[in-house]
């Protein structure tokens, strides 16, 4: 089998996310840090591998892949990884908590959107705890409608929770008050210490200086 590589950026939610998805499949990958802080997301070696400036991209299966969610999905599809449940409505949802976080939280607090709103006057903490608590507090609402089981979607890990631990790992850095989230702890709770989860976590992978 040909070498799995992630160009990945240690405090990237959305590369938190595939780290986490390749080691719950046992997937062995080397990763190539792309330092977002230097800017070297828009250096021609990045741009050649992912137009859109970003990370991650994931080279796997003779395919260089990017956008998360898409990632995740593949790698579901083509390990049978079980992250969407079988029936169409539960699917939904499952998409529908995803997409609350990947697609609605994260990009707007993404490093250069936020470094915009500084450069128009917000300043970085300020816009974080803005928009952060936004998001999650329409989560918290969509999951309580549910409360069943110990993680998003009962009890087995879903492509939401995949999303879900690193959006708060923001959170927590960010300062962001979770009291008002309870449910969202509880099931952060239960999965943080799984080891696909630790293991994937900024502070085990973040870079030696």
């Amino acid at each position: 089998m040909a070498e799995i590589v992630l160009y990945d950026y240690w405090r990237s939610s959305a590369a938190y996310r595939v780290r986490i998805a390749l080691n719950l499949l046992g997937l062995t990958y080397r990763a190539v840090p792309v330092d977002l802080t230097a800017d070297e997301q828009t250096a021609p070696a990045n741009l050649a591998r992912n137009p859109q400036g970003l990370v991650p991209t994931l080279e796997i299966d003779n395919l260089r892949l990017t956008q998360s969610l898409a990632i995740l999905e593949y790698l579901d599809e083509t390990r049978r990884a079980g992250w969407l449940p079988g029936g169409p409505a539960d699917r939904a949802r499952v998409r529908a908590l995803a997409h609350a976080i990947a697609i609605d939280t994260h990009p707007v607090c993404n490093l250069r959107v936020a470094r915009h709103a500084v450069s128009l006057g917000a300043t970085m903490e300020g816009w974080m705890q803005h928009f952060i608590p936004l998001g999650l507090a329409g989560l918290e609402g969509l999951l309580t409608r549910r409360p069943e089981g110990r993680f998003c979607h009962g009890d087995s890990v879903t492509l939401a929770d995949i999303c879900l631990v690193p959006q708060l790992y923001n959170a927590r850095r960010w300062g962001v008050d979770l009291a008002p989230f309870p449910r969202l702890a509880d099931i952060a709770a239960a999965l943080e210490p799984l080891p696909a989860f630790a293991a994937a976590h900024p502070d085990r992978v973040k870079p030696v200086a």
